[in-house]
């Protein structure tokens, strides 16, 4: 069982920069595949960012060169980035990891609470 738990968003304006943080349970450095979701009332939950064990990183169209992934190994975290913010980013943003590759018990999905994001215009 992986506990998630979500910090960082809020309010943002057009423009400007919030990180969205992802405490996890157990180490994430060991994890097959972490990313970051997000969601809006009435839409199917669509990814925005992925990084896999390998550090491969996979970004929405919509995100790419303003959005980053990362993994921090020492405090457990999964962080994104997120800098010129837009009003579209305005969502639900929810963590997301598979601890163990496929054909593995541990490949399992799970997912935090969700942490809301508004941006301005």
């Amino acid at each position: 069982q992986v506990q998630l738990v979500e910090s960082g968003g809020g309010l943002g304006q057009t423009g400007g920069s919030l990180r969205l943080s992802c405490a996890a349970s157990t180490k994430v450095s060991n994890f097959y595949e972490v990313a970051w979701y997000r969601q809006t009332p009435g839409s199917r939950r669509t990814l925005v960012a992925s990084i896999t064990g390998r550090n491969l990183t996979k970004y929405d169209e919509s995100v790419k060169a303003r959005f980053t992934i990362s993994r921090d190994n020492a405090k457990n975290t999964v962080d994104l980035e997120m800098n010129s913010l837009k009003p579209e980013d305005t969502a639900v943003y929810y963590c997301y990891v598979v601890p163990g590759p496929p054909g593995w018990s541990s490949h399992v999905a799970y997912w935090g609470q969700g942490t809301q994001v508004t941006v301005s215009s």
